[in-house]
């Protein structure tokens, strides 16, 4: 008879993410939750790797900044999803929230089996490998490409809530693109039709 392994919870509470919606302090044409974001992300870090490596030489593993990409805000499961205005207010209010998602990090590895735990570990932090640090930092320049569709997309639909968001986002992007060629290219290929319908999309 074989021994019964004691359960999981780490896949269950992962999958809550679509139960927390961004852009709380927003008014939202549409709602956007974590899943679908995340989801976002993780396609657009692997266009971002693809491009490193097919146009610029590099040999970033784009299959797992797609997997850093899914699991980049599974913390906030725990921690929940606090607005942008309040997360970057000072050093001291970052450094702290930082501290606190280490902390939602570690727990949510904690739900793993411990045979399981070191494969997951490598998706959450950060490895001192320059390729990995780059890849990480696309990954960032991709969770700001996914804000900055929102605002595009909110904006296709008439709202002017998110024009300011929009500006700052994409001035963000704009000095990112200064030392990744990769995020230029995504912001001159891929992004214009964005917010286009799909008639449009389908003449292209």
């Amino acid at each position: 008879m074989m021994d019964e392994k004691k359960t999981s919870t780490f896949f269950a509470t992962v999958s809550r993410m679509r139960y927390i919606d961004r852009w709380a302090l927003m008014r939202n044409t549409r709602e956007e939750n974590l899943s679908e974001h995340s989801l976002d992300v993780a396609m657009i870090a692997h266009a971002l790797c693809t491009l490193a490596n097919v146009r610029c030489g590099r040999r970033l593993n784009a299959e797992k900044a797609a997997l850093i990409g899914l699991y980049h805000d599974a913390s906030e499961i725990i921690t929940g999803d606090l607005p942008t205005p309040v997360k970057y207010f000072n050093d001291d209010i970052r450094t702290a929230y930082k501290e606190v998602e280490a902390v939602a990090e570690n727990r949510l590895l904690q739900r793993l089996p411990e045979d399981l735990r070191p494969a997951y570990e490598e998706i959450f932090r950060a490895g001192e490998d320059e390729d990995e640090k780059y890849l990480r930092r696309l990954v960032k320049a991709a969770d700001k490409l996914s804000a900055l569709i929102k605002c595009i997309e909110e904006k296709a639909s008439g709202n002017t809530e998110f024009r300011t968001a929009e500006a700052a986002t994409r001035a963000s992007l704009e000095k990112m693109a200064e030392e990744m060629p990769e995020v230029s290219m995504f912001l001159t290929e891929f992004l214009p039709p964005y917010g286009s319908t799909l008639d449009e999309l389908s003449e292209s």
